[in-house]
């Protein structure tokens, strides 16, 4: 209900910086309320005051119109009037969230993002998504105003000349005396955490915050053997059987102290020692007979290699790559006399 933070804030950027930004798109987060004010006061055709700052100080090819403004939908698809209720509230997170989401996918794109106007919820919530999605690239800011023009129906935006508009108590006040700053907001960047089909799909604030959890708590395994697969939390990680039963071996070993180490010549200890774990778990699947075939001679270093690294994949397609470090296999030690265990105690794993 205060567009006059769009025009204030690309003031801010565009000219009152010694290193301009100015921006190829804007895109405004509001509600049906907040949209109907946009168009009147900021993109009418003769008085919109986002084309008044642009014709005043010759800024070109910024694309803001129609299809920029994002009206906040509740979980029906219905537009929101206004944000009152926590399910409303619950609802702007997760547009919110989406919009960030999808804007910060293409790595050719620079973002500042403004958290003024709006609930407070909505500050919040836009902060966190860039939290979650920002890059290295991305800004957060807020925008502030001498005293005597903030919140004035009036003020936009500081005028290259002098114009007149009246305070809230009738008052002459002259906009091209206004000072309009910038408060660039540090924030800290967890992208590097978030699991790659997060990134790449239609994301909510709630599910958004589940993964970001997992980096803050202490590693935990859940095993279900009767249905071969293993979870984090709530969050099943997609092993393939084989790679499922890889993962029982070289976890039970690691517990028992004994870790695989690096072999020269295909090991038919090895092989046989998973097989019959495999059996155990898994008989009478199809993979059954392509398994046995493949190590009938002996696990090789290669076969090795490449079960660590599907175990890798997944766990990080899951979880994400900061919160999968706890349950990836690890090596150590030199090229003769490398192991490979994983680092988790009885403790951290549990059975379903």
């Amino acid at each position: 209900m205060s567009p006059q933070i769009v025009t204030e804030t690309l003031y801010s950027l565009a000219i009152n910086q010694r290193q301009p930004f100015i921006p190829t798109e804007i895109h405004l987060i509001t509600t049906l309320a907040g949209a109907k004010e946009v168009r009147l006061q900021l993109l009418h055709p003769k008085t919109g005051q986002f084309n008044l700052l642009c014709r005043d100080y010759q800024l070109s090819g910024i694309l803001f119109h129609e299809d920029n403004i994002h009206i906040i939908e509740d979980c029906d698809g219905n537009a929101l009037e206004d944000i009152k209720t926590p399910e409303q509230n619950k609802s702007a997170a997760d547009f919110i969230t989406a919009i960030v989401s999808r804007l910060t996918r293409d790595e050719n794109t620079a973002l500042h993002v403004s958290i003024a106007g709006g609930r407070k919820t909505m500050g919040y919530y836009l902060g966190y998504a860039l939290s979650l999605y920002g890059r290295s690239q991305d800004r957060l800011s807020h925008v502030l105003v001498t005293d005597r023009y903030e919140s004035l129906k009036d003020f936009f935006y500081p005028t290259p000349e002098s114009h007149v508009i009246e305070d809230r108590l009738g008052r002459s006040l002259d906009s091209h005396d206004a000072e309009v700053m910038l408060a660039e907001i540090p924030f800290v960047r967890m992208r590097s955490g978030i699991p790659q089909h997060l990134l790449e799909g239609k994301t909510g604030f709630n599910e958004s915050i589940k993964f970001a959890r997992q980096i803050e708590t202490d590693p935990v395994l859940q095993i279900n053997k009767s249905q071969c697969f293993v979870q984090v939390g709530d969050i099943k990680i997609g092993l393939t059987d084989v790679n499922y039963v890889f993962y029982l071996w070289l976890l039970g070993r690691s517990i028992d102290g004994e870790p695989v180490r690096r072999m020269i010549d295909d090991n038919l200890a090895y092989a046989e020692e998973f097989m019959a774990i495999y059996r155990q778990n898994l008989t009478g699947l199809k993979d059954d007979d392509r398994t046995r075939e493949t190590l009938k001679s002996g696990m090789s270093s290669q076969w090795l290699s490449e079960r660590i690294s599907a175990v890798k994949r997944s766990f990080e397609q899951a979880l994400g790559p900061q919160a999968a470090k706890s349950f990836l296999v690890q090596s150590s030690g030199g090229n003769n006399k490398r192991i490979y265990n994983i680092a988790l105690t009885e403790e951290q794993i549990s059975y379903l």
